[in-house]
């Protein structure tokens, strides 16, 4: 175990090292000129909105119907990330961002746009991006092949977006100024064409599974188990929920600042979102510096308040030149504070739930982002947008006391490869859908040991149900005390056949520590029963022609082996 917070210095972990990496390299900066295209059309389409009405709650929607579908699809983005070729549903989710792109761009051209054509179709272009992120940020792990560069590769993605906020905002600004939205529309539809490229020309090299992959609402359930089960990931989730909705008010409502407060244009609004940006890449650069030296709960804490006071200075400046400094630090806590979450969730979760463990980040931050920007856009109409943000700004400031019992955790490894096991052989005639299945382990423990036993165990329980285990129990024998059964089930052979090959090399080892309890001369007892056996009792034999047909090779070729005792998982 180590502390995610904390990297050890070394060229290898520079924040430029994955460059080095052709395929990495390039696909960066394809994003690079993506990103800038959709912060060019988001200072479009706000823009539009403020000129198309003086709703304060529209407004803030734009950003809303930009966020929204982040929360809505990411735990399916996510599982389809995990069962099929990252690289194919990229460019289908930037298809899709492409068609709500060039529909802006002819809506406005034909002055159809009308606030709720501009809103639906942002949805459609966040829907498409919602798409991409789990496909596209858990395949960095490909694209940079050494595991000591994956944090600075997370970082560099950072900063990729942040350099496109630093220019694209100013950029957008001047198009909207001299051509209208139109224009910015027209763009950004073009600059997703790089990237949809670099990602055709990608010869991403899938490793083969000898299982099929999951259906869909399968690989869903199992994603929401994995995160149910991991206390360190809920945690970061809800500290992300909680820093969106109450950071998300300085983004939302910043058309409103630039029209209200510094009574400014489209130009000096691409400026202010240029402050942000340039804050942003201070910040990302330095995340290994930060990153080295504080913990996670003490990093996230410092930024909080430190958004907090650019938050207020926002609301109370009335200079142009005054705000856009508070801007720069908001920037850079802003960058800060979403690299060591994302990095939190990425270094925890193993290979084989990285799409589903990142689409929960991302619902939870854009989730939180989307909701608080409605929240903060009614309160703006109510109350006026300098009453807002400072509320806002209160929200920050309080949020470090959510630590006093939520504290950010210490993560494992993301690179900790499973332990490979091979199938337990059977007499049974068994196919994939054969179950439900029911494991039984039974275990000797000294009554001393009973106590530490049994808390070792509630560690067990969370492995065995985040990798796909469910119903499970512990007994204990009332004549024989030092006999303990743990229990435990599967719904099918095929999902039992998954769970053995998911566990990482720590989990491996907390169940040899559950076994070292163990004491006589039998080894522990391991039995896998079909719990319900109808189907076993119609054959003649134990593998008739209709059954072996149904079943995979190797499934065939456990049902033919000889008998052996069961030997339990090690």
């Amino acid at each position: 175990m180590s502390d995610s917070t904390k990297v050890p210095s070394h060229s290898a972990e520079s924040i430029t090292a994955p460059l080095r990496h052709a395929t990495f390299r390039r696909i960066w900066i394809a994003s690079l000129l993506s990103n800038v295209g959709s912060l060019i059309q988001g200072v479009g389409a706000a823009w539009a909105m403020t000129q198309m009405t003086s709703s304060a709650d529209k407004v803030a929607l734009v950003q809303t119907a930009l966020l929204l579908p982040v929360m809505l699809i990411s735990i399916p983005a996510g599982a389809i990330a995990d069962m099929y070729d990252r690289r194919i549903v990229a460019l289908v989710s930037l298809g899709i961002a492409l068609a709500g792109a060039t529909g802006l761009t002819v809506a406005a051209w034909l002055g159809l746009a009308t606030p709720n054509v501009l809103l639906v179709l942002c949805f459609v272009v966040g829907s498409g991006m919602a798409l991409m992120g789990p496909a596209w940020q858990s395949s960095v792990s490909e694209q940079v092949p050494l595991e000591a560069q994956l944090p600075a590769a997370i970082a560099l993605n950072g900063i990729s977006y942040n350099i496109a906020r630093s220019v694209g905002p100013a950029i957008g600004g001047v198009v909207v100024a001299s051509a209208g939205a139109v224009a910015a529309f027209a763009l950004n539809a073009v600059l997703y064409l790089p990237l949809m490229a670099a990602l055709f020309l990608w010869k991403r090299v899938r490793a083969p599974s000898r299982l099929p992959p999951e259906r869909l609402s399968r690989a869903m359930v199992s994603g929401v188990r994995y995160i149910s089960n991991s206390p360190s990931i809920k945690v970061v989730l809800l500290r992300t929920l909680v820093t969106g909705v109450g950071a998300g008010a300085i983004t939302a409502l910043m058309p409103l600042v630039v029209r209200d407060v510094l009574h400014g244009d489209a130009q000096t609004y691409g400026i202010m979102l240029g402050a942000f940006g340039v804050g942003a890449v201070v910040g990302a650069l330095n995340i290994a510096e930060i990153r080295r030296q504080m913990s996670g709960e003490a990093a996230i804490r410092a930024c909080a308040l430190s958004m907090g006071a650019a938050m207020a200075a926002v609301a109370l400046s009335r200079q142009p030149v005054l705000t856009a400094a508070a801007l720069v630090l908001a920037g850079a806590v802003w960058m800060l504070t979403w690299a060591v979450f994302n990095i939190a969730v990425q270094l925890s979760a193993p290979r084989w739930v990285t799409g589903r463990s990142l689409a929960a980040y991302q619902a939870a931050s854009s989730g939180g982002i989307a909701v608080g920007s409605w929240g903060w856009g009614h309160l703006t109409d109510a109350a006026g947008v300098e009453t807002a943000l400072l509320v806002s700004a209160a929200l920050m400031l309080a949020s470090p006391l959510i630590g006093r019992w939520l504290p950010m955790p210490r993560v494992g490894a993301r690179g900790e490869e499973p332990e490979l096991l091979a199938d337990p052989e059977v007499r049974l005639a068994l196919t994939g859908r054969s179950g439900p299945l029911v494991v039984e382990v039974e275990y000797r423990i000294a009554q001393e040991n009973a106590r530490a036993f049994h808390n070792v165990m509630q560690d067990v329980q969370l492995s065995r149900q985040r990798n796909g285990a469910y119903g499970w129990s512990i007994a204990r024998d009332i004549a024989d005390p030092e006999l303990w059964t743990e229990r435990y089930h599967f719904p099918t052979w095929l999902d039992y056949l998954r769970w053995r090959n998911r566990p990482t090399q720590s989990e491996r080892a907390l169940e040899r520590r559950a076994i070292h309890f163990h004491i006589g001369p039998a080894p522990v007892r391991v039995r896998r029963m079909l719990e319900r056996p109808f189907g076993s009792v119609r054959w003649k034999d134990d593998t008739p022609e209709h059954a072996r047909a149904e079943m995979r090779p190797e499934m065939a070729s456990a049902a033919n082996a000889r008998s052996r005792p069961l030997r339990p998982t090690k």
